[in-house]
């Protein structure tokens, strides 16, 4: 796969997950969030378990004790930031969520950094900021007063900045973004429903009715799409493939102003174009350096 192809398949990703806000928002006002997203995750991992099992059959990296370990912290962050979104969706809007999430797209290129001792391509620092501020133009520029909710998904945001990162990471050295999806899903479906048992009441009621949000987020935002993006990341860095995954806040915007009614400001089509400008600039400036750089290295023809 290209990176070209890799990034479209994160663009992909980034829209399945727009319309997840809208579903996520909406199951709210039938079932709790944890036996949302308890139930969700079960049922990707259900969905991408025989994808798993045929990819474990080509492996050609057996799995080591660290990769064990990866799987875990990546499903950890993955429930950390499905927690604090979904609990943030209760007290601020679709459009509010989707720009708070997105911040994560600035938090990535930090984490690696400071932890990882990696310096990403320095179109990644001003394509990070046009990307901020085109999703921050989203919402007009005028955020309402910050609620719990808001806070709630700023920490979602560093969450998901780990969980790209740490996916990045393990898909690398295993070669088997699939393991990595439904070990994933399982980790973060089983910390959720011990909560939502605990904490949270339940009837079948109450699942019915939540059912196709539940069914879209479960099989679509987080089997389908979070599969798209740890394939994709396989073939691109972390850093670009936060830039493209933040266009979930377009995506997210606009099908909360289409299907519930959520206003978008006319400085929110300014916004989305700076955002495609800053993802068209991280694909084709990075090109553009490596032939360069890889036309100065090719030896000089023998002219005598």
């Amino acid at each position: 796969m290209t990176r070209i192809q890799a990034n479209l398949l994160l663009l992909l990703a980034a829209a399945i997950w727009g319309g997840g806000f809208v579903a996520q928002s909406t199951a709210m006002k039938a079932i709790g969030p944890f036996w949302f997203i308890g139930l969700r995750f079960v049922i990707a991992a259900v969905a991408v378990l025989p994808f798993m099992l045929f990819e474990a059959r080509k492996a050609r990296v057996k799995t080591a004790p660290r990769h064990l370990k990866l799987y875990l912290l990546t499903g950890l962050a993955l429930f950390g930031g499905a927690a604090t979104q979904q609990i943030g969706l209760q007290t601020t809007t679709v459009t509010n969520s989707s720009f708070i999430t997105g911040l994560y797209v600035v938090i990535v290129p930090l984490i690696a950094v400071v932890f990882l001792r990696r310096s990403p391509h320095w179109i990644i620092w001003p394509g990070a900021i046009m990307a901020v501020s085109g999703i921050y133009m989203l919402s007009g520029g005028q955020l309402s007063a910050l609620t719990t909710g808001d806070l709630l998904t700023v920490v979602c945001a560093v969450f998901w900045a780990g969980q790209i990162t740490l996916a990045g990471i393990t898909v690398s050295e295993t070669g088997r973004p699939l393991t990595l999806s439904t070990t994933q899903f399982a980790v973060t479906g089983a910390c959720a429903l011990v909560v939502a048992i605990v904490a949270e009441p339940i009837s079948w009621a109450a699942v019915w009715a939540a059912a196709p949000e539940i069914l879209y987020v479960g099989i679509f935002s987080s089997g389908v799409a979070f599969s798209l993006q740890v394939i994709g990341q396989r073939y691109t860095t972390s850093s670009q493939a936060a830039i493209f995954l933040s266009s979930e806040a377009l995506f997210g915007a606009s099908l909360g102003a289409l299907l519930l009614g959520e206003t978008m400001p006319p400085l929110g089509y300014a916004g989305c174009a700076l955002m495609f400008t800053a993802m068209l600039l991280v694909e084709v400036v990075p090109e553009i350096t490596r032939r360069r750089a890889s036309e100065r290295l090719k030896p000089s023809p023998n002219l005598g």
